[in-house]
């Protein structure tokens, strides 16, 4: 049976209408099904374009009313019936990428997007809809992973890294890069290029692949954000985006053999030169990992790909062991990010539009975060 009591009622931000302004509202506590858990949220951040998302400007598909949100930090409630290693108190990771059951193809973001099928679809529009900005949040229990709270938040002397649990939330912004340099092998010593580096995705990536042993390229148009990336150590160069294809390759290739290409674009980088001079930089054999947010289709250098056996991976979020494996690299210290995750501004959810249009003016800054403390 399932344990801890909760309150019948809780407070939550509701969308009510699609891409009409959100409200606070006091809403029925769920309690915890098979395969669930109830978490208390403690830290739910809020990627920069958010505000886009919910007030319709991306067009994401999702149902409504909607409690929106994303991945987040709190502690388990209440367990359903069948849950075998979560107890009340734990301190856990809810990781918002839901994928269906009996369908792994079927995936979706709590509180997001629908995703594009119609067993996305139907996640979305039943069990798994209301999302983490509220006080409580109803979790696959597969999307929750336990942290090691005396390790990753105990104090150095007593052989802890002294995290505070809210820069925890940063797992967020490397999971998605993580996720896709995994797919596409990056062992440590290679050089991969990461691009555009300068937003908050492209900046973590550059985190986790120093991470995992790579040389980093940072391509990106902002020179004050490359020098931010310059400094965090030797083995990372940076080259500026400047429009002009052949250029841009010679900058790339005077750093020598080049294994990878992680491209992470935002919509607006829709007609940015970067992906092509980066494909052109790479040696025979390479791999090249799209995860980015382009809505139209690219033009490839189809001969050279062709005649270098260039490998080409499309890849949307991550699986459940990059999860785990990403927490591990961080809970070993092997992935150190004491110095870079900061949560510089937090809001209630009755400040949802102030939180909203902070973390937009947060934009790419490295390891810089806006959070929600409901």
């Amino acid at each position: 049976m399932s344990t801890g009591i909760l309150l019948p009622t809780h407070k939550a931000l509701v969308q009510e209408v699609y891409a009409e302004p959100l409200v606070v509202k006091t809403v029925p506590t769920p309690q915890p099904p098979p395969g669930a858990a109830i978490v208390r949220v403690l830290y739910a951040p809020i990627i920069s374009y958010m505000r886009d998302v919910y007030n319709g400007t991306r067009k994401y598909p999702y149902p409504t009313p909607l409690v929106p949100g994303t991945s987040a930090i709190g502690r388990v409630a209440a367990t359903g019936p069948d849950a075998v290693l979560l107890k009340v108190g734990d301190l856990v990771y809810f990781d918002c990428t839901v994928r269906g059951r009996d369908d792994s193809s079927a995936i979706m973001l709590m509180g997001i997007t629908q995703g594009g099928g119609e067993g996305s679809k139907m996640l979305m529009e039943g069990e798994w809809r209301d999302c983490t900005y509220a006080e409580f949040v109803k979790a696959p229990l597969e999307n929750l992973l336990r942290l090691d709270e005396k390790r990753l938040c105990g104090s150095p002397a007593d052989g802890g890294l002294g995290y505070a649990p809210e820069q925890l939330t940063w797992v967020l912004q490397a999971m998605v890069p993580y996720g896709g340099l995994r797919s596409i092998g990056l062992q440590a010593g290679e050089t991969v290029i990461v691009a555009p580096a300068t937003g908050s995705f492209g900046s973590a990536a550059v985190v986790v692949a120093l991470g995992m042993g790579a040389r980093v390229i940072a391509m990106g148009r902002n020179p004050e954000a490359l020098a931010q990336l310059k400094v965090l150590g030797p083995r990372v160069e940076t080259v500026r985006i400047t429009g002009d294809v052949e250029a841009d390759v010679a900058s790339l290739k005077r750093f020598g053999k080049i294994d990878a290409f992680f491209d992470i674009s935002p919509p607006e980088a829709q007609n940015s030169t970067h992906f092509k001079s980066a494909i052109l930089s790479l040696r025979n054999e390479a791999r090249v990992c799209m995860m980015g947010g382009l809505l139209n289709d690219l033009p490839i250098p189809h001969q050279f790909v062709m005649r270098n056996d260039i490998t080409l991976k499309g890849k949307w979020m991550y699986s459940r062991a990059d999860c785990q494996a990403l927490l591990n690299m961080v809970t070993t210290g092997v992935l150190d990010v004491r110095e870079i995750a900061q949560v510089v501004e937090t809001f209630k959810l009755e400040e949802w539009k102030k939180a909203l249009d902070a973390a937009a003016e947060q934009g790419g800054r490295l390891g810089k975060m806006v959070i929600f403390t409901p």
